[in-house]
């Protein structure tokens, strides 16, 4: 594989890009900085097909990624291979307002021929072609310029492995014939609602007991409100108003902006200041949630009750024995509300009861609950087995 220099000009990224641009897939990552603001901060990007690797540097005076990301997000004819790509896929999406497609990533890739749920970078590389990576660069200041010959080593390496990878996993799919599990993962992965965030919905990642109309109303009204500060000021949104803070003003709002000093989490300063205001009157502009806003319930409520926790733990351990016998992770196969669901007695919308889940598992989870199958321990090891209609019929 040639290895390109830093590519720093506009002309020397024109020329990679129509080397790579007939490529089945290219290997895609980026280093960036988010520490301190909002939006995170692209400082490097690194891509590799089979044949030829370079890093990008977008801080290089003048640089226009342009011809890049036209590649990743309008060629449907390459794949992107990303690992744990999901911060990588906002980046781009923020600087285009798409998504790459189609789209691959290895960190999920490996949860369908391994039972590791989210396998680290270099866990991967050792596993796959032995090799142990340096990490001293890990962790670099990726927005100082110049950028050091072992800080470029280390990024473009992180693209040219994965560009060995890829392939190596894609037979390996293709050999076991489960390809196709991964289809709605990376669906989901290059979905752009994931990226792009309506302030109005910003309250959904705000953890609150409270089901009240008016507190939620409130929790709205003031996250639409921190979003917007945030993104604005290009500051990190705990650095506006922490989580915690915002969801004890949703509960218990002050009368006046005077009452803001005595808020846990805010300075006194917020008595009298602009942003203090603003933020009294957002609550001012606050409106109770309608009922059709709600956030549900939690799947495990009441109508789960003790046996069917009991049962519920009974299907966990099926789906550690069936992801056991077939090497997967089991989080590809089933989650937790969903096996919640199903000893509640819920059938409708439960992902594992369609399609390969179904087959792999579903099915067998089904019997399950339903008295056709139990638990036997065979020469030391605990398995499945099905009960014979006529004990099923007894109990």
């Amino acid at each position: 594989m040639q290895v390109h220099p830093l590519i720093e000009t506009n002309a020397a990224l024109v020329e990679f890009c129509a080397l790579i641009s007939r490529s089945d897939f290219i290997a895609v990552d980026t280093e960036f900085m988010r520490e301190n603001t909002f939006w995170p901060e692209l400082c490097l990007i690194q891509v590799a097909d089979r044949e030829h690797a370079a890093a990008i540097d977008p801080l290089a005076p003048g640089m226009d990624l342009k011809p890049l990301l036209d590649l990743l997000v309008d060629n449907e004819d390459m794949l992107k291979v990303f690992h744990a790509g999901g911060q990588d896929v906002e980046i781009i999406f923020n600087l285009t307002g798409k998504t790459p497609h189609p789209i691959f990533d290895t960190q999920i890739g490996q949860m369908a021929i391994g039972q590791a749920e989210q396998v680290g970078y270099s866990n991967l590389v050792e596993a796959w072609i032995g090799l142990q990576l340096d990490k001293g660069a890990r962790f670099t200041d990726w927005s100082r310029r110049p950028l050091d010959k072992r800080q470029i080593d280390y990024a473009v390496g992180d693209v040219t492995h994965l560009a060995k990878i890829f392939p190596m996993m894609l037979d390996k799919l293709v050999k076991t014939g489960r390809g196709h599990w991964l289809d709605e993962e990376m669906e989901k992965l290059a979905d752009p609602s994931n990226y792009n965030l309506d302030p109005e919905n910003a309250w959904q990642r705000i953890k609150i007991p409270s089901r009240k109309p008016d507190v939620l109303g409130r929790l709205q009204a003031l996250a639409a409100w921190r979003e917007r500060e945030a993104r604005s000021k290009n500051l990190p949104r705990g650095r506006i108003v922490k989580d915690e803070t915002l969801a004890d003003i949703a509960a218990h709002p002050p009368k006046d902006q005077d009452g803001l000093g005595r808020v846990r989490g805010l300075s006194a300063t917020w008595r009298g200041n602009d942003i203090g205001a603003r933020l009294m009157d957002a609550i001012a502009s606050a409106k109770p949630m309608d009922k059709d806003d709600m956030p549900d319930r939690a799947p495990r409520g009441p109508g789960l009750g003790k046996e069917g926790a009991l049962v519920a733990d009974l299907l966990k351990l099926l789906l550690k024995i069936r992801a056991r016998e077939l090497n997967v992770a089991s989080r590809l196969i089933a989650r937790s509300d969903d096996l919640e669901a199903l000893a509640a007695g819920g059938r409708e919308g439960i992902a594992m009861l369609q399609g390969w889940r179904y087959d792999v598992f579903g099915f067998a989870a089904l019997n399950l609950v339903e008295g056709r199958m139990g638990f036997a321990v065979k020469h030391g090891k605990l398995v499945m087995s099905e009960i014979d209609a006529a004990t099923a019929a007894e109990t």
